[in-house]
């Protein structure tokens, strides 16, 4: 430590501040903040610090400065914007190495809606970040079939309409704007659309709806009947889009859960954002942080990154984990950005925890990808793979696994998964789907052996590879049976398990006694990812059959209607609720008029006889 350091670090004030660590060329290591400068800054001088991440850095440190502060919060405000301008290499930092893009609205008489990924602080108003691209080009699609926003560049002032300088577009003659260009529509029209669509975009989706079915009934109150059609058409899109969203709480509050996973140099977030009672957005980010990192630090980090920005939207509750002894100074600083109350939420049970758990296993899950990408431009393999094949002392490395699973409720529909895993990743292109034939009642076993017999024979028969693993959902059971059918098929050099839910036992071929992987294992975590994975796909198929099949048992019930006919009409509409709500020119299109009129009949006397009963 140099002599200038020493008497620096001797004459530290106990007042709240920022403290700024360079090295010998000047360069800033790392920014903090400090309720009292003197013993935090020293703190960091203490010997027990070898080897560490943060004792490398006091290594490093040539220089202090400091910034005294006349509270806690403006020290909070002031480290997070020297934070974000000058990106020290020891500080928790966001990883983006393009900025996200948002949707903006612009401030102009007609304002355009268009994706963008500058910020220009114009009074236009942004939407965002949207760190998942699709999710922002969903949005997007559905405000154009919603709204007629227009699509052109033209600078609009009550001069150019006047003069009628613009002419109008072919969005206008298929009726995807209204010609505001040419005066054929009104400012606060046009005005009154475009505050539609920010209630959207803010997650006001009920709302939203409260108020066009208002309109609608106002327009046929008026009998303007064309426009309050025109309102339907849209009202049902957007129910549609609300059904999807899922249903989180009754008490319609705003909220946003934020959970962390972080590994050695890298960590995930996931952050759910709740408005009105419902789940309406998802966003991802990537944090570079160092393997010491605590994570009440990564948690009070993000939370400050993250909100300290005019564009995003803070809600009334955030629910995360624990920060510790900073909490109460983010809960000021929060209220203060938002202007409202706003509390900082750590369920334990109920449904927030179980949505806190849910945040916090899909930030596992990006982890997970994050870190097998790096692998992948290292040309390393997972540790999760290397694990397995020393657990289960397996001949070769487990890169690519078939996982097998069968599903049926009391023998009925019963169907059958294949999941495939390469290089502990799932590749859903090469899943598959089976029907099982020729078997009554629950028979898992019957089940395994007919779909193991159908998979491998077709491999031998198109000469493709085995996989590296075998691996079937149940215990010695279901072992037994696909053993003997690889057998049977005279296939040799595989490997097989089978992994019993109930105590994760594994079981392999000639062995009585099931291997027991410790539950912290990274290769029982990747085997319980597989089978879940398998059993959710068997599920999904299984439920799908099950209702198909009930939908169409009661369409071929209609004389004239048959089960070719049911399933196309179910192919076509999706379900039988929007089924049941088609016109006649819908219906026509898909299966003729003489049919058309056929089903109208049926379900306008389904719904006379229900309205009877009633």
């Amino acid at each position: 430590m140099n002599e200038v350091l020493q008497i620096k670090l001797e004459n530290l004030p106990e007042n709240p501040g920022v403290y700024q660590f360079f090295n010998e060329k000047g360069k800033i290591l790392y920014i903090g903040k400090a309720k009292n400068l003197k013993n935090r800054v020293r703190s960091y001088f203490q010997v027990n610090r070898p080897g560490t991440r943060i004792g490398i850095m006091v290594q490093k440190i040539h220089d202090i400065e400091l910034i005294v502060t006349d509270s806690e919060i403006e020290a909070l405000v002031l480290e997070n914007n020297l934070i974000k301008q000058y990106k020290p290499r020891y500080n928790v930092l966001l990883k983006d190495d393009k900025s996200f893009p948002y949707i903006k609205i612009t401030n102009e008489p007609f304002p355009r809606i268009y994706p963008t990924r500058r910020l220009v602080r114009d009074g236009s108003k942004y939407f965002g970040p949207y760190t998942d691209v699709k999710n922002m080009k969903s949005s997007l699609r559905l405000i154009n079939q919603l709204f007629k926003i227009r699509s052109c560049k033209h600078i609009m002032t009550a001069e150019t309409i006047a003069q009628k300088k613009v002419k109008v577009c072919l969005d206008f003659h298929i009726k995807k704007c209204e010609g505001p260009c040419e005066g054929l529509q009104t400012r606060e029209s046009y005005a009154d659309m475009v505050k539609e669509v920010a209630k959207l975009l803010s997650g006001k989706t009920q709302e939203l709806i409260k108020d066009m079915k208002a309109q609608m009934a106002q327009a046929a109150a008026d009998f303007r009947y064309e426009q309050a059609a025109y309102i339907r058409d849209r009202l049902g899109k957007l129910e549609a889009l609300s059904e999807k969203q899922k249903i989180i709480s009754t008490d319609l509050l705003d909220r946003d859960v934020i959970a962390i996973a972080s590994g050695e140099k890298e960590a995930a977030c996931s952050l759910f954002n709740i408005r009105s009672g419902k789940l309406v957005g998802k966003k991802q980010m990537q944090l570079k942080v160092g393997s010491e990192d605590d994570i009440s630090e990564l948690y009070s980090s993000l939370i400050k990154l993250y909100y300290d920005n005019e564009f995003i939207d803070i809600p009334d509750e955030i629910i995360t984990e624990p920060l510790k002894e900073e909490e109460s100074v983010i809960f000021e600083w929060l209220q203060n950005r938002a202007g409202k109350p706003v509390k900082l939420i750590t369920p334990v049970q109920g449904m927030m925890g179980q949505l806190l758990k849910m945040c916090k296993e899909n930030a596992r899950l990006q982890l997970g990808e994050i870190l097998l990408q790096k692998m992948k431009r290292e040309g390393k393999v997972p540790h999760s793979l290397v694990s397995l094949k020393r657990d289960l002392q397996l001949s070769k490395l487990p890169r690519v696994i078939e996982c097998f699973d069968i599903s049926n409720l009391q023998g009925s529909d019963i169907v059958a998964s294949m999941v495939v895993f390469k290089d502990a990743r799932p590749e859903k292109s090469a899943y598959r789907k089976f029907i099982i034939e020729g078997i009554d009642g629950p028979n898992d076993f019957a089940s395994m052996e007919q779909v193991i017999t159908r998979r491998y024979t077709r491999l031998i028969n198109e000469e493709k590879p085995l996989p590296d693993l075998i691996m079937v959902d149940g215990g010695k059971g279901q072992l037994s049976m696909a053993v003997a059918v690889l057998r049977e098929l005279k296939i040799k050099n595989y490997q097989i398990i089978g992994l019993a839910k109930r105590l994760e036992e594994i079981f392999v071929p000639g062995q009585s006694d099931p291997i027991i992987i410790p539950k912290t294992s990274s290769a029982l975590k990747l085997l319980q990812r597989v089978r879940d994975e398998a059993h959710r796909f068997a599920i999904t198929f299984h439920r799908q059959r099950r209702q198909n099949r009930i939908i169409s048992s009661e369409l071929t019930e209609i004389k004239g209607i048959g089960s070719h006919t049911a399933q196309k009409l179910l192919k076509h509409f999706g379900s039988l609720k929007a089924l049941k709500t088609a016109d006649l020119s819908a219906l026509k299109e898909v299966i003729g008029e003489a049919k058309a009129k056929v089903l109208l009949e049926y379900f306008n006397q389904e719904r006379d006889i229900n309205k009877n009963e009633q």
